[in-house]
């Protein structure tokens, strides 16, 4: 019965993955705010390496001028806000699935494959790859790393400096979404059937409403 009524209660829930209908829950819903926003923020960043792309074509071919600055904003830019977007592509489930087996299974199922890759896979994964990456950044900070270039950037370790920053962001979506398939197996944490994405959601009960 109680499994029934989850199922009902997650029928309700807004078209927001591909791949899973998972319910939030309150932890997670404000690490998925958090994220989103934080993405939506970098998102804008995908303008300004726009910009810096077409005006070093503009020096290049008009001025017959090039710039290794721009060349390394660029991809500076470029590096920085694909490793902030991962951590918005995974609490949107927009990550490319190759898995001819996965959209065949039923939900529960799916969700008990999800909970223990994040649990057993993807978790252990982040947490030793920003081990690493932390005396990585720290390294090139202390040295005042810059670029090899003669007309390159200085501060090399302000790219550096995304790596640890996209690990953790990750660890934050993998715990989010690992709560959520919790929610979905256990009940535990509570599940609340609303859409993280949406503004000014409402936790009052609707017992309480009236």
């Amino acid at each position: 019965m109680a499994e029934q009524e989850s199922q009902e209660g997650i029928s309700h829930l807004p078209d927001i993955t591909h791949h899973l209908h998972l319910p939030t829950t309150r932890i997670s819903f404000a690490m998925d705010r958090l994220l989103d926003r934080i993405g939506s923020w970098v998102s804008w960043l995908w303008l300004a390496v726009m910009i810096v792309i077409l005006l070093s074509v503009i020096m290049r071919y008009a001025f017959g001028q090039g710039s290794i600055m721009l060349e390394e904003i660029t991809w500076h830019i470029y590096g920085a806000t694909w490793l902030v977007g991962l951590s918005y592509a995974l609490v949107h489930d927009d990550h490319v699935r190759v898995d001819v087996f996965h959209e065949r299974f039923n939900p529960k199922t799916k969700a008990w494959i999800e909970f223990c890759g994040i649990l057993f896979l993807l978790l252990p994964f982040l947490v030793i790859f920003l081990r690493d990456a932390l005396p990585y950044f720290w390294e090139s900070y202390e040295l005042g790393e810059r670029s090899q270039a003669p007309d390159g950037l200085p501060a090399r370790w302000v790219l550096k400096f995304f790596l640890p920053l996209a690990l953790l962001l990750l660890i934050v979506g993998a715990v989010s979404r690992l709560l959520k398939c919790s929610a979905r197996l256990f009940g535990r944490p509570a599940p609340l059937h609303v859409d993280p994405f949406v503004k000014d959601v409402d936790f009052t009960p609707p017992e309480k409403k009236q």
